[in-house]
């Protein structure tokens, strides 16, 4: 790769270095993984470079980071793993300084945390493309390799799921989202 392409890579790839690894660490629920995942698929990206013809590279690597989970995913069969909560990754902003609503905030967080880690991958995959990384339904359909429908069901699905999974957890009644049987 000439020092052109090398700069090009770094102008159009690098940027989206946390929107990598905040899939991958979604997918994969383990953040040593994802960090060695993204290494790898950045690492493929630099190899393909020669063949990206401009554009958006957002989409680009992140299919290249989704491809590269789910192939490890299929070879460790580790689908269902959980990782603990860190507050210093997953929070952002200030704390607020009453404790009161300090210790809310945070059991409201740990329960979306636990709800989003009972979903199936290809709804955590969209939810997490679409509401933390704000992508448009046409990048996640081009990421996710499926039709722009599949992908709005797939929200729909996982937002109500992720509902209920919710007002369970609060205690206001509702079906269990543990006994819930959802296909992607």
């Amino acid at each position: 790769m000439t020092a052109d392409q090398s700069a090009r890579f770094e102008e159009a790839v690098l940027p989206h270095l946390d929107a990598a690894f905040n899939l991958a660490r979604w997918l994969v629920r383990e953040s040593a993984d994802a960090q060695d995942l993204v290494q790898e698929a950045y690492l493929r990206a630099w190899k393909a470079f020669a063949g990206f013809h401009g554009g958006d590279a957002r989409p680009w690597i992140l299919t290249i980071v989704r491809n590269t989970c789910y192939t490890w995913l299929r070879k460790h069969s580790r689908q269902d793993l959980a990782v603990e909560f860190d507050e210093g990754i997953h929070s952002g902003g200030n704390s607020p300084s009453n404790p009161e609503r300090m210790l809310i905030e945070e059991a409201n967080r740990s329960i979306l945390e636990q709800a989003l880690h009972k979903l199936p991958a290809e709804f955590r995959e969209s939810i997490v493309l679409r509401e933390l990384e704000g992508l448009s339904y046409k990048e996640i359909s081009e990421i996710a390799g499926v039709p722009v429908g599949t992908v709005m069901s797939r929200l729909a699905r996982a937002r109500a799921r992720l509902r209920d999974c919710i007002v369970a957890a609060s205690g206001e009644g509702g079906p269990r989202c543990a006994a819930q049987k959802l296909k992607p």
